[in-house]
């Protein structure tokens, strides 16, 4: 029986690896604020560089550097292409244009929908800024927003030819290997940060209050529901090995608890709002739980058929 779902898990990941296509940054759709419509790196055309900025309302640091980045819009708008990338974790459109209004931003704001274009650049934290080339190709990644960068933004603005530079990004065969046991069998998986509870209190408090409550109740819906596999995943930005561990011991953890390393699992199952708890069944989300306040109700549906 072991032997046979070695076999099983051996053969899926050979099958993914052949099946998917690897993830390339350029042509990741990105989602527009005022329309369906979707616009990727590449369309922003070749021959010009550009500066993306990956950022998130409720991100302090970010906030600090907006006035800094629409300066560098100003002067540097008629060489390189200017665009903020809002990564779409827990954030409402409300927000957003509040933030655009308040540091005046007049570069293009696109939203990372999926997840795939952090996952693309490896990001491991916001604030995040990438430069690339004419040619397409990354040169610079940086988390400040300091002379280092507006060095490279005068060489690129100046046309000088930097080249690629490498990323923390992972490649498919990495990915696949992280996302293939949780592509059979039953899973129930909760997905949130080792952060969300204490970081958001000032700019998303009931998002915190709703982080604390989960995670704090999670050990209980663990106990009613004792028969099935459970596993937590807390987000890869900002959070190490000993983030997580302070998280399980601060909560007496009994749920396994694993950081998702790249974002593969975030990005795999769309989880743009934490916390959340999902239903699994060969990898297809049969239930998507993000209301903790009745752990009731919150049996009733993953107990449903």
């Amino acid at each position: 029986m072991i032997l046979n779902r070695l076999c099983l898990s051996v053969l899926l990941l050979l099958c993914l690896s052949v099946q998917a296509k690897p993830l390339d940054y350029r042509e990741v759709q990105l989602g527009q604020l005022d329309s369906t419509d979707t616009v990727s790196l590449a369309d922003l055309g070749t021959g010009k560089p550009s500066y993306i900025k990956l950022w998130a309302t409720w991100c302090q640091p970010c906030m600090a550097q907006m006035p800094h980045f629409e300066a560098l819009q100003q002067e540097f708008k008629d060489k390189l292409n200017f665009v903020a990338v809002n990564i779409n974790i827990n954030e409402s459109r409300a927000q957003i244009d509040e933030v655009i209004a308040r540091h005046k931003l007049s570069m293009p704001v696109l939203l990372d929908n999926e997840g795939q274009l952090a996952q693309a650049l490896g990001l491991v934290g916001t604030p995040y800024s990438v430069l690339i080339n004419g040619d397409g190709e990354l040169v610079y990644t940086s988390h400040e927003s300091d002379a280092n960068l507006e060095r490279f933004l005068g060489m690129l603005a100046k046309g000088q030819k930097l080249h690629a530079a490498a990323t923390e990004a992972m490649d498919e065969a990495q990915q696949q290997a992280l996302l293939a046991p949780w592509l059979q069998g039953e899973q129930l998986l909760f997905f949130t940060a080792t952060w969300c509870d204490w970081y958001l209190l000032d700019t998303r408090p009931e998002m915190a209050k709703q982080c604390k409550l989960a995670q704090a109740g999670l050990n209980g819906l663990q106990q009613r529901l004792a028969n099935r596999s459970w596993h937590g995943f807390v987000n890869h930005l900002w959070t190490d090995g000993q983030a997580l561990a302070e998280f399980n011991q601060l909560y007496d953890m009994q749920v396994p608890f694993s950081v998702d390393n790249g974002g593969v699992l975030f990005t795999e199952f769309n989880i743009r709002s934490i916390p959340t708890l999902l239903r699994l069944k060969d990898g297809k989300v049969t239930a998507r739980i993000s209301d903790f306040s009745d752990p009731d109700a919150v049996v009733r549906q993953l107990s449903a058929e």
